[in-house]
């Protein structure tokens, strides 16, 4: 073996003995909850598409259409030739949905927070960031070369001592936080983040990926207590709830401006394809003529902590928490036994000691079955017979 062999195998067999090893597992999809996986027919509570439009119609046929129109992908980076018509009708339509003068279209979220982050922030400015964020904040923030500093979660008074102590020893500041942490399914304060932001001359960003389509309306994270708190950047992804992939930045006209120019990721990066961007005005329009679809995912999730006594659900996204992670694998594989898909997340997705099953609801999910799950989470993990 070389060296390289030698390196890889000795990391899989320490990743192996700690049970946190990652493997790809074919997996296909027949409806928006319905898979095959090994042979096994399985009721998915595992995906993130919220809203089932992976397998709308209306969705499908826009996306086809956009292939027949202008091909199967973009060509080029979208400032050489590959900006097709269709960019300029979802950025209009992400603008209005989030209330913002402008909006500019990624190849995916974590490529718009790369781009995003490392565009806005240099050497002398510092990213505050909620110790929960997704990583492609915190890789973002890296590759600015700013200072990064993390304040506990949802702890806004932590995030007032660190610009205390911080903010007059560097030019600009960037406080960056997710809208809907992707692993607990809470919301960001981004009322009170907004405030702050605002005494301390930052700017806020959130990342609104688990937001989009399915809180607030539908508009997002920033509107969930009926009024638009004052974000700055607005920033999420077209792979969730929209049912497609691609990621998204709204803001002021000035600071989109600036992106397009200046954002590493946009520049050197293939445009989004066609059909996908197609496929997004399509969904927009479906959550904006159909708000009461778009809020079926939280009211299924509220429903089920209701029946487990759990805290009450604040987005689609449902944590176990087991701890241990043998155990929560062995939690996802008696659900599977069960005709249930609910993915086991361990570390370093979550902290050590928090291993848990991740469970996400979408509009589609039978009432009957989302009580049989909630029975078996019940009696055999939870150890409270319903």
């Amino acid at each position: 073996m070389s060296s390289l062999d030698t390196f890889a195998a000795q990391k899989l067999a320490s990743l192996d003995a700690k049970h946190l090893r990652r493997t790809l597992v074919d997996t296909a999809r027949e409806d928006g909850i319905w898979l095959v996986r090994g042979g096994r027919r399985l009721l998915s509570f595992s995906c993130n598409d919220y809203l089932n439009f992976t397998q709308n119609s209306a969705v499908q046929e826009a996306a086809i259409a956009a292939i027949r129109a202008h091909g199967v992908g973009a060509g080029a980076s979208r400032l050489v030739t590959g900006n097709h018509p269709l960019f300029a009708v979802l950025e209009t339509k992400l603008a209005k949905l989030k209330d913002t003068e402008a909006a500019c279209v990624f190849g995916s979220g974590y490529l718009a927070n790369l781009g995003i982050v490392s565009g806005l922030v240099g050497r002398n400015d510092l990213v505050l960031v909620d110790e929960l964020s997704h990583s492609c904040i915190l890789a973002g923030a890296a590759l600015s070369g700013g200072k990064l500093l993390a304040f506990r979660h949802n702890d806004v008074a932590h995030a007032e001592e660190l610009l205390k102590a911080h903010r007059g020893s560097h030019r600009h500041v960037l406080i960056a936080t997710d809208g809907v942490f992707s692993m607990d399914g809470d919301l960001a304060p981004l009322h009170e983040l907004a405030a702050l932001a605002r005494a301390y001359d930052a700017w806020l960003l959130s990342d609104d990926a688990h937001g989009i389509g399915v809180v607030g309306g539908g508009r997002g994270s920033s509107f969930v207590q009926g009024r638009k708190a004052d974000v700055d950047l607005q920033m999420g992804t077209l792979s969730k709830a929209i049912g497609g992939c691609g990621g998204y930045l709204c803001a002021s006209q000035p600071v989109i401006d600036l992106i397009k120019t200046r954002a590493r990721t946009l520049v050197y990066s293939t445009g989004l394809p066609p059909a996908s961007v197609a496929g997004a005005i399509a969904a927009i329009d479906l959550i904006e003529r159909d708000p009461n679809h778009a809020a079926k995912p939280l009211r299924k999730a509220k429903g089920f902590t209701a029946r487990l006594g759990l805290p009450e659900a604040q987005s689609p996204i449902v944590p176990i928490i087991i701890g241990d992670t043998e155990e929560t694998l062995k939690a996802s594989r008696m659900l599977e036994d069960e005709g249930f898909l609910v993915a086991a997340i361990r570390p370093p997705t979550v902290a050590p000691g928090t291993s848990r099953l991740r469970i996400t609801f979408t509009a589609a999910h039978p009432d009957a079955e989302i009580e049989r799950l909630a029975s078996i989470i019940g009696e055999r993990i939870l150890k409270r017979p319903l």
